[in-house]
């Protein structure tokens, strides 16, 4: 809707950045491709889809898998693809709050595959999978809390109980 820049009052809704799904462009052609691939062969989990009309601003929900402190919970990702995707990386960010060391407190996820490990052939999917993999075995060397990664390294028995309790308050 909006074409051009206007100098007009940082932070209003209606301004979007990217394209919407009214003018596809190359990178929105590949987004409805991983759409397709998502809606057909969906990783295990989860799920994940654009919100409205925007190809370029997602909401997707985790499930944790079992035997970790965050299994029962239900958890929401925001994904926002930049308009040069798939050359550069999808922003993921936790809008469920969890304690977990390499997810701090606004969310941001520190995940290889979506900073310098990023690659075209990877997809959404492939993201969706890596989270998984980030709840099965956290990284507390590249951790985004420390403190958290510390707990983790020195009391893994407090650092489940206060994982599985942050679930129940914010996840379920």
């Amino acid at each position: 809707m909006n074409s051009g820049s206007s100098g007009g009052g940082g932070g209003s809704s209606s301004r979007r950045p990217w394209p919407t799904t009214t003018g596809v462009t190359g990178s929105g052609k590949r987004i409805q491709k991983e759409m397709k691939e998502l809606d057909s062969h969906p990783p295990p989990l989860s799920s994940a889809g654009p919100i409205a009309d925007n190809l370029y601003h997602w909401l997707a929900t985790f499930l944790p898998p079992p035997g970790t402190p965050y299994q029962g919970g239900l958890f929401f990702l925001e994904i926002i693809f930049p308009a040069d995707y798939p050359f550069n990386p999808p922003k993921v960010v936790f809008k469920t709050r969890i304690f977990h060391c390499n997810v701090d407190s606004s969310g941001n996820v520190n995940l290889d595959i979506l900073k310098n490990g990023w690659s075209p052939a990877l997809t959404i999917s492939k993201v969706l999978l890596a989270l998984t993999t980030l709840f099965l075995t956290p990284d507390p060397y590249n951790a985004l809390v420390p403190g958290i990664a510390q707990l983790y390294l020195n009391d893994r028995k407090r650092h489940d109980q206060l994982a599985a309790e942050w679930t129940l308050r914010f996840a379920k």
